[in-house]
């Protein structure tokens, strides 16, 4: 994986009280990254168990930019192609993300989401993101206990439940763009001066006003903000038939199957994926799959893998029929996938 930032950079003094003296190194990361596959984006975010599989062709190009510190990860991300990301976010923390650009709708737990969409993840939810192309985001992601100290000692209010029923506020729009350019401002500033991170002061300013923001957020679906209906009935279809097309991906399946398997007609399931995924069940089924041979692609052992190998195992039995929704989809041919392979642990 491209990496075009220091991993981690040390602190420094804080400037202490006593003449001379010189606090303790303040710890805190920056990262920056550029990705060519949905599999290395996935990685960039450390501590989230997640998988993304590619859903619209074309060579892929991502970007990742992170700042952690006190247990506070602020990124921005960003997907050049429609990306359907499925996961668990980074144990013990709340997180809430907000789109910076988007061409189209995307959907996220059952909910659609645009400009003034605010998503709001918690630890042991799942992720259940269809981003669309050109998709930017900018999150933050605070531990749970920082918001419930800062909801008890400062706004005397408690946020646990209310922040784990609403995985999508609809705010408003002045609201909304206030967070956005709040935490743009704060990649920014410290992108480009990433030493101030090295005092204490500065790391204790920053966690105020990220932690109060992320307050007012959750003050939103009671106030100010609608929050967004329940999931619709053809979200729960898709991810029914998400489930059974992963237990049976390297069969080949047709719409026939699923729809005796979910005992729904073939135009119900046909507009449930439309509408969540905005592609159809068989052009989703070879997505995933094409998704999944090129993981197995890249961390194969070029000199003992096949292409026509690793093809079938994921159901491809005509090798240029595959060959070819491979290049369409990704940009390149099976075969540089294979030759460019990480090459295997040494034993």
């Amino acid at each position: 994986m491209k990496s075009n930032g220091a991993a981690a950079l040390p602190g420094a003094s804080t400037g202490g009280r006593t003449c001379g003296a010189k606090a303790a190194p303040v710890p805190y990361s920056l990262e920056r990254r550029r990705t060519r596959d949905v599999a290395e984006q996935a990685a960039c975010l450390r501590g989230w168990d997640q998988i993304y599989e590619q859903l619209t062709p074309g060579p892929f190009a991502g970007s990742f930019l992170e700042i952690r510190f006190r247990g506070i990860q602020l990124f921005r991300e960003t997907t050049s192609r429609s990306v359907h990301e499925a996961g668990l976010m980074c144990t013990g923390d709340h997180a809430f993300g907000v789109p910076v650009a988007m061409q189209g709708q995307g959907y996220y737990c059952g909910r659609p989401i645009g400009g003034d969409s605010v998503m709001a993840m918690h630890d042991g939810n799942e992720l259940d993101l269809r981003a669309p192309e050109g998709f930017d985001i900018v999150a933050v992601s605070v531990p749970v206990g920082m918001l419930a100290r800062h909801g008890h000692d400062v706004e005397h209010e408690q946020i646990g439940s209310a922040l784990r029923a609403t995985p999508v506020i609809d705010g408003p729009h002045r609201g909304v763009g206030r967070l956005r350019s709040f935490l743009l401002e704060v990649l920014d500033t410290l992108t480009r001066n990433p030493a101030l991170l090295q005092h204490a002061a500065v790391q204790t300013c920053l966690q105020y006003a990220l932690v109060s923001r992320m307050m007012q957020v959750a003050a939103w679906p009671t106030g100010q903000g609608r929050a967004v209906p329940s999931p619709t009935a053809r979200h729960a279809i898709v991810a029914r038939a998400q489930e059974y097309m992963r237990e049976h991906v390297e069969q080949p399946l047709t719409v026939e199957d699923l729809c005796r398997v979910l005992g729904v007609s073939r135009r119900t399931l046909q507009y449930s994926f439309q509408e969540v995924l905005q592609i159809n069940p068989v052009g989703y089924l070879r997505a995933m799959r094409l998704n999944g041979a090129r993981r197995m692609l890249r961390c194969a052992d070029p000199e003992r893998a096949t292409v026509q190998d690793i093809a079938a195992r994921w159901g491809f039995w005509h090798l240029s029929h595959f060959a070819s929704d491979y290049r369409r989809m990704f940009g390149e041919r099976p075969s540089e996938t294979l030759r460019h392979a990480a090459p295997p642990p040494a034993a």
